[in-house]
Order: C-alpha cells, then sequence, then structure tokens
C-alpha cells in the first residue's frame, strides 16, 4: 500500500531538490552590492511617516470579503458548466437558487452603499 505514494514522494524529493539548486545559484551567482535603499523596509521612494501598525478603514476589508463571495461563485460555476449535460434540469435549478441568492445579496450590498467609495 506505501508503494503507490513512492511516485509521489520521489516528485516532491526532485522538486524540492531543483528549487532549492536554482535558489543556492541565484545566491553564488548574482550580485551581491547591498545599498541602505535596498535594505530598508519601504523601498516606495520616501520614510515612512505613520506608524506600521495604523487602522484601515473599514472598505477595505468589505471589499476583500466580496471579492472572494463572488470569486468562489465563479469558482463553484466552472464545474457546474462542464457537468451541465449530466445533472440536467434539476442541476439548472439548484444553479438558479445559487445565483438567485447571490443576486439578492448582491443587490442588498449594493442598495446599502457598500460598493460605494468615497
Amino acid at each position: 500500500m506505501l508503494e503507490n505514494y513512492l511516485p509521489i514522494l520521489v516528485f516532491m524529493g526532485v522538486g524540492l531538490l531543483v528549487g532549492a539548486v536554482f535558489v543556492v545559484i541565484g545566491f553564488a551567482l548574482g550580485p551581491q552590492r547591498p545599498d541602505p535603499e535596498k535594505l530598508s523596509p519601504y523601498e516606495c521612494g520616501f520614510e515612512a511617516f505613520e506608524d506600521s501598525r495604523m487602522k484601515f478603514d473599514v472598505r477595505y476589508y468589505l471589499v476583500a470579503i466580496l471579492f472572494i463571495i463572488f470569486d468562489l461563485e465563479i469558482a463553484f460555476l466552472f464545474p457546474w458548466a462542464v457537468v451541465l449535460d449530466q445533472i440536467g434540469l434539476a442541476g439548472l435549478l439548484a444553479m438558479v437558487v445559487f445565483l438567485g441568492i447571490l443576486v439578492v445579496g448582491f443587490i442588498y450590498e449594493w442598495k446599502k452603499g457598500a460598493l460605494e467609495w468615497e
């Protein structure tokens, strides 16, 4: 039974070995010219002017959550579209209900102003 996992173990070992070899080659052959600008934690052209633990507006998180929700919707649509001819009318109706719930949620968020950016 464990011999079935041997190809996977060999594949993972070879992948780790190849990755490690490329990292070592990069460090060995790459230019070593440290510079205070390159080693600084902020590389945006100027020094940090606020604390790195500043509070973000809740709208950033709201947009991220909405993106995840609607991205997952697309993730459910691809397998459904592949097997639609096999699941028939029941699968079609289930997806219509699923998309209907998501559309109602989207309209609710739109009406509440969660998608507005001031």
